[in-house]
C-alpha cells in the first residue's frame, strides 16, 4: 500500500472534509459509549445537546468559546504563513500574570481606565512571551515548534511561582491565589445574571480585522505567498522574518487576551491554572476552521461544546472527564485523515519475489 498524490485536490471536498471530520467523530463516539455500556444516542444527546437546555448552559457556552475563538483566529495567522505557534497556553498564561500584576497594582485605583489598561497589559504580555520563540527562529534558527511548546511549561511554572510566593493574597488563608480583583478591574457581564461577559464581543471584530487583513491587504498577500512558496516569496522581494514576528506576535497578543479575560472575567484573580487548555484546543480549531475567520469562529463554538459536554457526561452518565480530550483528538484524527485522502490517493499493488529478486 502506498500514497500517490493527486494532481489537484478536490476543492469542494476540502471544504467538506471538517464536517465529515465532526460526523465520523459522532459515529466513533457513538460506538465509544456503545462499547461503555450506554445508549448511543441518549449519550449524545447528553454530551452536545443537554448542555444548551437552558440560558445559563448558552452563555457557559459561548464563554468558554471566546477564548478559544480568539487564540484560534491569532494562531492561524501564523499557520498562514507556515509559522507553527504551538505556545498558545504560555502566551495565554503570561498574558493572565501581566494582566493580573496590573490588576493588583492599581488595587487602590478606580475609574474607567483600570480595565482598558488591564487588558492592554494582557496584550502586551501574550506577544512579549511569543516574541522568544520569534527570536530564537529568525536569530538562531531554532524551530518555533519546539521553543514555543516548551515555553508553555515555563509560564505554568511562573504562574505557580507568583501564586504561592508575592502574590499570595494575605486574606486567602494560605490559599495559592492572588487578591480579588477589583470591580474596577473585571469585566462587566454581557447577560446580566450569567458568567457571560462583554469580552465576547471582541470575537466579532477581530474577526473582521483578521479577515480584512489575509484577503485585502498586502501584508496578507505576503503571508499567503509565503506560507505557499517561501522561495517564490523571497524572490519576490518579501520578508519572511516580517511574516514570523508578525505572526507571533499578534497571535501572542491575542492568547494574552484571552488569558487576560479569564483572569478579569470568570476567575477574578489569580489561581495556579487559568486554561483548561484552550491554547492547545485552539490549535484544533483553527485547523478545523481551515484558518478562516468564519469558520474558526464556528470551530471554536464547536470545540467549546466539548468541555460543557464532557462536564455534563461526568455528571450523568459518570464517565471520566478525559472524555473531554478523547472527542477532541477524535476530531483533529478525522481531519487529519480527510486531508491526507484528499491530497492523495491510496494505491495497492503486489510484491511478486523470485529467488530475492523483486
Amino acid at each position: 500500500m502506498r500514497l500517490e498524490a493527486r494532481l489537484e485536490p478536490s476543492r469542494a471536498m476540502m471544504v467538506a472534509a471538517p464536517l465529515l471530520a465532526v460526523a465520523a467523530t459522532l459515529a466513533a463516539g457513538g460506538l465509544l459509549f456503545a462499547a461503555l455500556g450506554f445508549d448511543p444516542l441518549a449519550a449524545l444527546f447528553t454530551f452536545f445537546v443537554s448542555p444548551l437546555g437552558d440560558l445559563t448552559g448558552v452563555s457557559e457556552w459561548l464563554l468558554k468559546a471566546t477564548p478559544l475563538a480568539l487564540i484560534a483566529i491569532g494562531l492561524a495567522l501564523g499557520f498562514r504563513g507556515n509559522v507553527w505557534n504551538i505556545g498558545a497556553e504560555g502566551q495565554l498564561t503570561m498574558g493572565a500574570v501581566a494582566a493580573g500584576g496590573t490588576a493588583l497594582a492599581l488595587y487602590e485605583a478606580s475609574g474607567f481606565w483600570v480595565l482598558p489598561l488591564v487588558l492592554t497589559a494582557g496584550v502586551l504580555g501574550g506577544a512579549a512571551y511569543a516574541a522568544l520563540p520569534a527570536v530564537l527562529r529568525t536569530r538562531f534558527h531554532a524551530n518555533e515548534i519546539l521553543t514555543s511548546l516548551m515555553l508553555n511549561y515555563v509560564a505554568i511554572l511562573v504562574l505557580a511561582w507568583l501564586v504561592h510566593g508575592p502574590w499570595r493574597s494575605p486574606e486567602g488563608y494560605n490559599f495559592p491565589e492572588t487578591r480579588m480583583f477589583t470591580d474596577a478591574a473585571l469585566l462587566p457581564a454581557l447577560i446580566e445574571g450569567t458568567r457571560l461577559h462583554v469580552g465576547a464581543l471582541f470575537v466579532p471584530v477581530v474577526a473582521l480585522v483578521v479577515w480584512a487583513v489575509l484577503s485585502r491587504s498586502f501584508l496578507g498577500f505576503q503571508i499567503k505567498v509565503i506560507g505557499l512558496t517561501p522561495a517564490a516569496g523571497s524572490y519576490a522581494g518579501f520578508s519572511p522574518n516580517r511574516v514570523i514576528w508578525f505572526s507571533l506576535l499578534v497571535g501572542g497578543g491575542l492568547a494574552g487576551l484571552a488569558g487576560a479575560m479569564e483572569v478579569c472575567g470568570p476567575i477574578g484573580q489569580l489561581v495556579p491554572s487559568v486554561s483548561p487548555g484552550y491554547g492547545y484546543t485552539a490549535i484544533i480549531a483553527a485547523f478545523l476552521g481551515r484558518s478562516h475567520p468564519l469558520g474558526i469562529v464556528l470551530a471554536a463554538l464547536l470545540l467549546a461544546l466539548t468541555y460543557l459536554g464532557g462536564d455534563a457526561a461526568q455528571i450523568a452518565l459518570a464517565v471520566p472527564l478525559a472524555v473531554i480530550q478523547v472527542f477532541q483528538g477524535m476530531i483533529l484524527f478525522f481531519l487529519l485523515a480527510a486531508d491526507v485522502l484528499i491530497r492523495y490517493r491510496v494505491r495497492f499493488s503486489a510484491r511478486v519475489q523470485t529467488g530475492g529478486t523483486r
